[in-house]
């Protein structure tokens, strides 16, 4: 193109770098007034997209219905160790209080985690301790100020180069993009701006009537089924008016935590070295 921009993708294009992503993925019963999520094909020669059809010419993910009458495709992706190399809570957690205090506050709360990995503790319990131990009475306006420094260098330094590319490749589809996470909104709102996403499913830490952090989350932690029922009341109040039938449904994850987020979904992709999935637990 004469202004020196790229050319969006062209319909039924292959995400360029469709070969660096784990391509197997399970299907799940979908909610109600959606088909069940369908498998990204798990193919075993080189430079096949995930979901890619065997006929030529098809997306990975594409089928034959047109995608006016539903809407823009969806993607949702989860963020640590997703879209970012690892988990960003802690980072943020040092970021903001500095090392030496996050070091106490994770061996004060090491029984705890300790439980969660027994079984006997959730993770929302664990993680709401460690928030209050941390982030309690802080105020909330310097704390966001913070937590747009911590984006601004976690977009710029922490994120995997593929699925950086992935996400792009969609938005230059014209898809809407949807970041669904664990971590909290205080940073993650920043960087989904900074990524040019359509909206950011996150966790919400309580703030009371002085504009201080209370230490608990404000409703609960976006994990789990919690990812799945966010996405969902976010694609039926986004839905175009009068739309016959659901958007498709593109959704990334690599943990347990986001496995009904990938049931719902059309086109479920599973990423890095982990695959979950209700009977499956394999190494790629």
């Amino acid at each position: 193109m004469g202004d020196g921009r790229a050319a969006p993708p062209a319909p039924g294009a292959v995400p360029p770098d469709a070969g660096l992503m784990d391509r197997r993925a399970g299907a799940g019963a979908g909610p109600a007034g959606r088909r069940p999520g369908r498998a990204a094909r798990d193919n075993s020669r080189p430079g096949r997209a995930a979901g890619e059809d065997s006929r030529p010419g098809r997306a990975a993910g594409e089928d034959s219905r047109p995608e006016e009458a539903a809407g823009p495709a969806v993607a949702a992706f989860d963020f640590d160790g997703t879209l970012s190399r690892r988990d960003s809570l802690l980072p943020f957690l040092v970021f903001v209080r500095g090392a030496a205090a996050t070091a106490r506050a994770v061996v004060a709360e090491g029984p705890r985690f300790g439980r969660v990995l027994l079984g006997t503790a959730s993770r929302d319990e664990a993680k709401e301790a460690l928030v209050t131990r941390l982030l309690s009475g802080a105020e909330a306006g310097q704390l966001t100020e913070s937590g747009r420094a911590f984006a601004e260098r976690l977009v710029a330094r922490g994120l995997r180069p593929a699925m950086r590319h992935r996400l792009q490749w969609h938005r230059q589809a014209g898809h809407r993009v949807v970041i669904v996470s664990a971590s909290p909104t205080i940073y993650l709102a920043t960087a989904g701006a900074r990524l040019g996403v359509d909206a950011v499913l996150a966790t919400e830490l309580e703030v009371d009537a002085d504009g201080r952090l209370t230490g608990k989350l404000a409703g609960r932690n976006c994990r789990g089924d919690e990812k799945a029922n966010r996405l969902r009341a976010w694609l039926d109040a986004s839905a175009p008016e009068r739309s016959e039938r659901p958007p498709r449904l593109w959704a990334y994850g690599d943990s347990r935590g986001d496995a009904e987020m990938l049931a719902l979904a059309d086109v479920a992709v599973w990423v890095g070295w982990r695959r979950y999935w209700p009977g499956t637990t394999t190494r790629s």
